[in-house]
């Protein structure tokens, strides 16, 4: 899309906003009801595309893509009503007699980047916010999935209100383009560099953002906790979608004595997901592009192999890897891996787990297998991260009622559910008080000394 037409799009989508096209309540509920209808009718198809990125099984993307949105719009669907209500609010005894509400409008024209890795899901949930608060969008799917990207801005004029609903295709240059409109709302999801250039650009307009990063998410068990099911659970959470997950687990935090009786049980966990040989399973993706590849293949020389470890660049294929005896140093240690690969870093104990969580940045997600409520409260208490999942990792993405975000360096801002209308609404202030009788002047100057005496006694 040239220069002149990104323009022209936003230029399009504000005069609709400015209208009052996507204001109304029926006009939001019939958009979420068609973007619904695209999921469930066009599952196939969407399912195809991610198979072509992402080699994602299509039960996966069922489950981690599709149904995550459509469990979105039907929590919104069921509570949009109540969540856009005026609410009242207390009006003290000074400004009497009045009436105090908070209504929430719409920002106007938002801008919705999304990544590679969940490229349905993370572009979709967040508009399922934007148009249940009113607002018109210009989506921004990625270019590192190429055929998602496709059929995201051949299916959404057919469903959406067009004039409200856009995609812009391409790389950096159309994103940079994007970059340099004026929006009311700027949401990215991605890795914190991108994140920075958003933020600056975003400065420039006062454009309030919403950045949806990663990080480092620690995953930390200690012996009290049956380890075969720990262990498949973590499995699990780290190895969907190859490990390109930015909830998943990024490493394991264990004493020496439980890393080394989950090694084994690790490895049988994964063979359970995927087989001797998960190059050959179906249920197993590979990595987005050669660049991640060979990244990723580089990190695995920073430990001892457990199990894994192979792989084929041709195919972008690495095979489900747990490393043990890694150093805190370690390349590995010092970014986010968001592969398949997961480091075992062994410590002396909870204070030694808690003090190397805290020494980095705040991580997106962080989970705890341990059954001792003092532990998990320790966990609660003395760290900072996005979300902290007990006994599960990553599931905490598909609760619609829960808040989704990061802290610091993993993110500032929230969605789902009530916090979606939060991100893309405004709450104005509304106070209306009769002329009749005017107890404002009993404010106006001059101040006698009766007149002071009452408002000290009013204002306590």
């Amino acid at each position: 899309m040239s220069t002149g037409t990104i323009a022209g799009t936003v230029a399009g989508l504000r005069e609709t906003f400015d209208r009052g096209v996507t204001k109304p309540y029926r006009w939001r509920v019939a958009q979420l009801k068609a973007l619904r209808a695209l999921l469930t009718e066009r599952e196939a198809e969407l399912g195809m595309a991610l198979m072509q990125d992402l080699a994602k099984n299509p039960t996966e993307a069922q489950v981690s893509e599709i149904s995550i949105v459509v469990g979105e719009i039907d929590y919104t669907l069921r509570h949009l009503r109540s969540w856009l209500r005026p609410r009242v609010v207390a009006v003290p005894l000074v400004v009497m007699p009045a009436k105090a509400s908070v209504i929430r409008e719409p920002l106007g024209v938002c801008l919705i980047i999304a990544p590679w890795n969940y490229p349905v899901q993370l572009l979709l949930a967040p508009l399922v916010g934007a148009l249940a608060a009113g607002n018109a969008a210009v989506l921004k799917p990625s270019e590192l999935a190429p055929a998602t990207s496709a059929a995201m801005a051949r299916l959404l004029p057919q469903y959406l209100d067009a004039r409200a609903v856009a995609v812009v295709e391409g790389e950096v240059p159309e994103t940079t383009e994007l970059l340099e409109q004026r929006f009311d709302h700027i949401f990215y999801t991605g890795n914190g560099a991108v994140g920075r250039i958003v933020m600056t650009a975003a400065a420039k307009n006062l454009t309030p953002v919403t950045l949806e990063l990663g990080g480092k998410s620690p995953v930390y068990v200690d012996d009290s906790v049956d380890l075969a099911v720990a262990a498949a659970r973590i499995a699990w959470g780290k190895f969907m979608n190859a490990g390109q997950t930015c909830v998943a687990p990024d490493y394991l935090l264990a004493t020496p004595d439980v890393a080394a009786r989950l090694e084994p049980l690790l490895v049988d966990a994964i063979a359970r997901l995927y087989g001797g040989d998960p190059r050959a399973s179906d249920d197993y993706g590979r990595i987005v592009s050669e660049r991640q590849f060979d990244r990723l293949e580089t990190l695995v020389k920073d430990g001892r192999v457990v199990t894994g470890g192979t792989s084929h660049r041709g195919s972008r294929y690495l095979a489900p890897t747990v490393l043990a005896d890694v150093s805190r140093d370690s390349g590995i240690m010092r970014q986010e891996i968001f592969g398949p690969i997961l480091p075992i870093v062994t410590v002396s104990g909870l204070d030694d787990a808690l003090a190397y969580i805290r020494h980095g940045d705040k991580p997106l997600a962080l989970y705890v297998f341990s059954e001792s409520p003092k532990t998990r409260r320790r966990f609660l208490t003395e760290t900072s991260s996005g979300a902290v999942g007990f006994g599960v990792p990553a599931a905490h993405l598909a609760v619609a009622g829960l808040p989704f975000g990061g802290v610091g360096a993993s993110g500032m801002g929230a969605y789902h559910g009530t916090h979606s209308i939060d991100t893309f609404s405004h709450e104005k202030a509304v106070l209306s008080k009769p002329l009749k009788p005017d107890t404002m002047a009993l404010v106006y100057p001059p101040f006698t000394e009766r007149k002071t005496g009452i408002i000290r006694r009013i204002m306590g």
